[in-house]
């Protein structure tokens, strides 16, 4: 699991979701998933979740598009994920996302070994011969689901065996997708020369480990790109804060 699942340089789709949670609801949906879900909302971590309990074999076109328009995946391997086509079907179309937009991939090894997913082992690999069976006409499409889960499995991640607490295991994965989203909203404004470096400036005036109130004001000449900057620090610290907003255009008003 050494691999990187992230890469900016190729990002160029909308967003319009924090987090895309792809998971086997049988395994998950009553405990994990929901205890996730959860700890994402307190977060203000807008997340997209298929409550359906029945579905097809094939993702609808608004779970593409749904798909499409999230900055990062969630991947919840348990024990009898890869016996769902369509947990499967999205993880191809997920993956396919990732290469196309560089978004970031984080799998989540729910009481299974990572090796049993990487190498189709115990369930996932009756659930293969399966699948071989019933699809023997198409063998490509088979083929591409395992190729897609050896890939997946290969990516950094978490996994239970390992942190065995489910509210620090949850945590955990909070945190990461956090930091994530902080790097993902600097990235999508690298056109703006040295915002990074104005972010930092602006972190350590912050004194985050202060309970003060403090204001904070960004002067400068019009046209140099106050508020771009501005929105850029909004988005990227706020999630930092239980309450938060961002008024534009003050003095339109």
């Amino acid at each position: 699991m050494a691999e990187s699942s992230s890469s900016f340089a190729g990002s160029a789709s909308p967003t319009r979701y924090d987090v895309f949670l792809n998971f086997r609801g049988e395994d998950t949906r009553e405990n994990f998933i929901s205890h996730l879900y959860a700890a994402l909302e307190r977060k203000h971590i807008e997340t997209y979740i298929d409550y359906r309990l029945q579905r097809g074999e094939e993702i609808s076109p608004a779970l593409q598009t749904a798909i499409e328009e999230s900055k990062i995946y969630v991947l919840v391997f348990s024990e009898n994920y890869a016996s769902s086509t369509w947990c499967l079907n999205e993880l191809t179309k997920i993956l396919d996302c990732k290469k196309r937009y560089g978004r970031d991939v984080i799998p989540i090894f729910y009481k299974v070994n990572p090796s049993t997913v990487r190498k189709h082992e115990e369930r996932y690999k009756d659930a293969f011969e399966e699948h071989e069976l019933r699809f023997k006409e198409n063998m490509d499409k088979v083929q591409e689901w395992k190729d897609a889960l050896t890939e997946a499995a290969g990516f950094s991640g978490w996994d239970s065996n390992v942190i065995r607490s489910e509210n620090s295991l949850v945590e955990k994965i909070v945190e990461d997708i956090l930091e994530k989203l902080d790097l993902y909203s600097i990235s999508s404004d690298r056109g703006i020369i040295g915002v990074e470096k104005q972010i930092e400036s602006i972190r350590l005036l912050m004194h985050f480990e202060s309970s003060d109130i403090r204001i904070i004001g960004i002067c400068g000449m019009g046209g140099i790109g106050k508020t771009t900057i501005s929105q850029q620090i909004y988005h990227t610290f706020a999630k930092q804060f239980d309450s938060r907003s961002l008024v534009l255009d003050t003095k339109k008003k």
